[in-house]
């Protein structure tokens, strides 16, 4: 029961093919006595259909809470597509960004769901997989530079939690926790998922410093998958696939951009670090191919001429 006086609001948003109940039981769990939590549900159909009318309800929401508790602090937690509604929802409202204590993304695929983008190659809009397809990753960099913002993926197959890749949740500047074993679905009110939201939590309420220092990859490899993150159209892909793919250029340093076609003709680009291990995987649709292409011919022109490193 919620109290009459909140201190803190929580939001909790489940994603597709789902109701709230799961990540109900989750949040409030974590909720203390003085939080009103809010945790409503899209409707299982509609989650198949479009984001859009999702995201305005959510937005609704948000907004006539915060008219009703203009001061309280927010606190955040979506569940795979929940999280990218959440994303939307504080693109369009940055007003409600100084109220945001933090903002828990646990199994989104910020950088695209691969799923989504191979059953919609040309992006013709079929079914909700349009939306999922979609990179949001700018828009979640750019909120994690002022949100403090905690992702949480599952991996039951070294590289995915069976639904998404561990690499499309990844957010530069985020705090990240991975969980093997723990698949797509159980994560949304997994107790190890709990343990890290609080953990978080705790540690955003100390007052340590924000945001937190990069990923230990060197700077090259981050300009590297930057450069090809920002493909038009390029869906983070599975690591699976790596194996497979052959060098296309190899650096001075050691580090290899690798490429591999699937039999249905999407091209997939890796990155992998000296060593050989795979440190970024991604594909484009059919109708992208051209923008990838001509990503890695710049690449290829830019270190050359020494502007890219």
């Amino acid at each position: 029961m919620n109290p009459p006086h909140p201190q803190r609001i929580l939001y909790a948003q489940h994603g597709w093919a789902d109701d709230h109940r799961a990540i109900a039981t989750l949040a409030h769990t974590l909720a203390d006595g003085t939080t009103q939590v809010l945790t409503p549900s899209l409707g299982y159909i509609k989650t198949w259909l479009r984001m859009e009318p999702l995201i305005q309800q959510v937005e609704q929401l948000a907004l006539t809470t915060a008219r009703r508790h203009p001061a309280l602090p927010l606190r955040i937690i979506g569940h795979s597509m929940g999280g990218l509604i959440w994303l939307e929802v504080l693109e369009r409202h940055p007003e409600l960004w100084p109220q945001v204590e933090a903002l828990v993304l646990v199994g989104s695929p910020v950088g695209g769901a691969d799923l989504a983008r191979a059953l919609d190659p040309f992006e013709w809009g079929i079914g909700i997989a349009r939306d999922l397809g979609k990179s949001r990753r700018p828009l979640a960099e750019q909120i994690a530079k002022t949100i403090p913002t905690l992702v949480i993926a599952g991996d039951i197959d070294n590289g995915s939690d069976g639904t998404i890749t561990v690499q499309s949740t990844k957010v530069l500047g985020s705090e990240f926790v991975l969980l093997p074993g723990i698949a797509h679905a159980p994560l949304k009110n997994h107790p190890a998922v709990g343990g890290a939201i609080a953990r978080f939590w705790s540690t955003v309420s100390s007052g340590q410093a924000w945001p937190p220092p990069p990923e230990p990859l060197s700077q090259f490899v981050q300009q590297l998958t930057g450069r090809l993150q920002n493909t038009l159209g390029i869906t983070d892909a599975h690591y699976r696939d790596f194996p497979k793919a052959r060098p296309y250029l190899t650096f001075a340093n050691g580090v290899t951009l690798r490429l591999w076609k699937h039999p249905l003709g999407m091209n997939h680009v890796f990155v992998a670090c000296p060593q050989g291990e795979c440190v970024y995987g991604g594909f484009v649709g059919l109708a992208h191919d051209a923008a990838l292409q001509q990503t890695l011919r710049l690449l290829q022109q830019d270190y050359t001429a020494g502007r890219l490193g």
